[in-house]
């Protein structure tokens, strides 16, 4: 926990906030914090600053709060995502969120099994927490947009050629394609397929919406992996 966040309902008054449960345990157990001590704290969905510890037991936490500065700027890129093995799902979001990516669309994919979409790590609330951990890593304030879509077909022909719009669209596959570009300076739309990639006829809908297949060598990367890569690749900036 790089962060401790906060929401609006920890503020017992405007710059006071009181705090309990894995927030607290966190600030006793490992920055083994003390009266007086400061401490680095961002608002949820707002801005980053200190807070000085007013008063400190075993029940809860008080602290003095200035926000002051922004979160870190997001990279311009929407991820679409076929869905994930519920196991890598939640570090995958943790990952995502961690790396900056403010808009994720996780899709159906014929290489995904029908039963992941009745994993419970779906739920709305579980999504949140693993989002909550990632923006603790990175030092980050502002909560990611998630959307499902279980049918490929009409998302990738009602739904994405506007969300697209404006952006350098790009399908990461292992076969064909070009060598994924390095520091763009335009927003992106970033499809990446399941284990074992899109098959064909996705990639070929994903070209007909005007998409480009793009790869990052003769190396074959698991999804956990590949994903921060291409990231980091097209913004390393961010």
């Amino acid at each position: 926990m790089n962060l401790i966040l906060l929401h609006e309902a920890d503020f017992i008054s405007s710059d006071i906030v009181r705090l309990f449960g894995r927030r607290l345990e966190h600030i006793i157990k490992v920055h083994r914090a003390e009266p007086g001590q400061q401490l680095r704290v961002g608002l949820l969905n707002g801005n980053i600053g200190s807070g000085q510890i007013t008063s400190l037991d075993d029940q809860q936490v008080e602290l003095r709060v200035e926000l002051t500065r922004n979160p870190p700027p997001p990279p311009p890129i929407t991820l679409i995502l076929a869905l994930p093995r519920p196991k890598m799902l939640k570090r995958i979001i943790q990952h995502v969120t961690a790396l900056g990516v403010k808009k994720l669309v996780l899709i159906n994919s014929y290489r995904v099994e029908k039963s992941y979409w009745q994993t419970p790590w779906l739920d709305e609330e579980k999504l949140f927490e693993q989002c909550l951990l990632g923006l603790e890593q990175a030092v980050d304030t502002q909560m990611p947009e998630i959307l499902l879509r279980k049918r490929f077909k009409p998302f990738v022909e009602d739904e994405l050629p506007e969300l697209s719009q404006g952006s350098h669209k790009l399908v990461a596959h292992p076969i064909g394609g070009t060598t994924c570009p390095v520091d763009l300076s335009e927003n992106c739309t970033l499809a990446i397929g399941p284990e074992g990639g899109f098959i064909a006829y996705e990639v070929e809908k994903l070209k007909e919406a005007g998409f480009h297949s793009v790869h990052l060598g003769p190396r074959i990367l698991r999804v956990e992996t590949a994903l921060p890569v291409l990231v980091s690749r097209l913004f390393p900036s961010s």
